[in-house]
């Protein structure tokens, strides 16, 4: 059993990784930015989110109410964990992939910004925050305990504020487009509700 929860522990920290590294080396070839966010909008969720992923990656936490399990160690746990994990990182690859140079790690409007509703785009609004909230629950459930599920509802707040600040962004941008396609389609969740009309 030692054995096996080592091998999904690591598993889980390899697909981290390797998704890291697709997101630093595709990073590289995004356009230049017409429009960003201020420094202080940006800090206001990026230190929640460094503080949520500390939550969550920190296994010799000492504080007892932090280190409480919410569930027994398991390993068939893991593997739900693990299966939540690669499911929700491919979803952002793929979201990633769609968006292409239109991507950035801040609220910003590059040069040239298109408005993408292919692939992931056809399902919800922000697929790349989908597929990180489910591969972050997932790592969360395969931790069990309190630390994790704190850190994924505080990184969890610190994206619902940042999608917010892009969706005012991609209205001002697309003013008569983007409310259209809000009202079509769900912010995160696929299916969720049914589609509406656009609106004339």
């Amino acid at each position: 059993m030692h054995h096996d929860l080592l091998l999904a522990r690591r598993v889980i920290v390899g697909l981290w990784a390797a998704w890291a590294l697709y997101w630093a080396v595709t990073a590289l070839n995004a356009k230049s930015t017409q429009r960003r966010e201020s420094p202080a909008s940006r800090a206001a969720h990026v230190i929640p989110l460094l503080v949520g992923g500390l939550l969550i990656g920190w296994h010799s936490v000492t504080w007892p109410a932090l280190a409480a399990r919410l569930w027994p160690r398991s390993f068939a746990i893991y593997c739900l964990g693990v299966v939540l994990l690669a499911a929700g990182l491919g979803f952002a690859v793929w979201a990633r992939m769609h968006l292409g140079r239109n991507w950035s790690g801040t609220v910003t409007i590059k040069e040239g910004h298109e408005l993408i509703r292919s692939g992931p785009y056809a399902l919800v609004r922000h697929p790349i925050y989908t597929g990180i909230l489910a591969a972050l629950l997932g790592t969360a459930i395969a931790s069990g305990t309190v630390h994790a599920a704190l850190g994924f509802f505080v990184i969890a707040a610190a994206l619902l504020r940042k999608m917010r600040i892009e969706e005012a962004f991609l209205s001002e941008t697309f003013p008569d487009e983007y409310p259209r396609y809000r009202a079509q389609l769900p912010a995160l969740i696929p299916f969720t509700r049914p589609r509406q009309s656009a609106p004339r």
